[in-house]
């Protein structure tokens, strides 16, 4: 791929991001969540752009593992659904449409390994839980 096209990639994974944020942060739900746990947002942008050009461009940008950095924090099941509609929709207003649903195939996937990582327990409605 050459150096312009390239670019142009990278543009698109971090106005995807970005999007994505700005609607998480208006979300009720998801934005108290993201503001307590993000404190340098420039940072975190970065980071989570690097995530999607390995995931959708296979740059390999991202070294780790997107599990670790989510323990400990305040995360319910009813979380993922709107995390998952926040991400569509910033897919939709931004991605090339083979890009979008890349993202979310690989977001769906995360969500599973998420919740049973994340949200061990179960409550008496079957419902999934960090909390026994």
């Amino acid at each position: 791929m050459s150096e312009p096209t390239r670019a142009a990639d990278e543009a698109t994974i971090r106005a995807f991001v970005l999007r994505f944020y700005e609607i998480s942060r208006a979300d009720p739900e998801l934005g108290p969540l993201f503001e307590a746990a993000i404190k340098d947002w420039d940072h975190h942008v970065q980071v989570v752009s690097d995530f999607w050009s390995t995931a959708l461009l296979g740059t390999k940008r991202y070294v780790g593992t997107a599990y670790a950095p989510h323990v400990g924090l305040p995360i319910e099941e009813h979380h993922f659904a709107r995390w998952l509609m926040a991400l569509d929709r910033a897919g939709k207003d931004v991605l090339p449409p083979e890009l979008a649903e890349r993202a979310m195939a690989r977001a769906r996937h995360m969500m599973v390994s998420m919740k049973a990582g994340l949200l061990p327990f179960k409550k008496p409605d079957g419902s999934r839980s960090s909390k026994p």
